[in-house]
């Protein structure tokens, strides 16, 4: 599923107008990404968690040269499961 399919599922669903609908998502993922780069875990019920870690810096080889290098501290974004959404899954697997 794309944004477009996000924005045209709120259009048919809500009755927005398609401008409005784009705005929506648009303002939607805004808040999200902005969350996000700013520390904040974002937790949607029924969906799950998304969560921004730190990696520490560490020692790295390149696997061409057999070479050390450091690899710097960087963030990185995680997303779990809600016990609903997994649940929901693995019912509909199973039919």
């Amino acid at each position: 599923m794309t944004k477009v399919d996000i924005v045209t599922n709120v259009y048919e669903r809500l009755g927005f107008s398609k401008r409005e609908s784009s705005e929506i998502v648009e303002k939607f993922f805004a808040i999200i990404k902005e969350s996000l780069a700013n520390n904040e875990n974002v937790k949607i019920s029924g969906l799950g968690n998304f969560v921004v870690r730190e990696k520490k810096a560490r020692k790295g080889r390149n696997p061409q040269t057999g070479e050390e290098i450091e690899i710097a501290p960087r963030k990185v974004l995680s997303f779990r499961l809600s016990q609903v959404l997994k649940s929901e899954i693995n019912d509909s697997a199973e039919k």
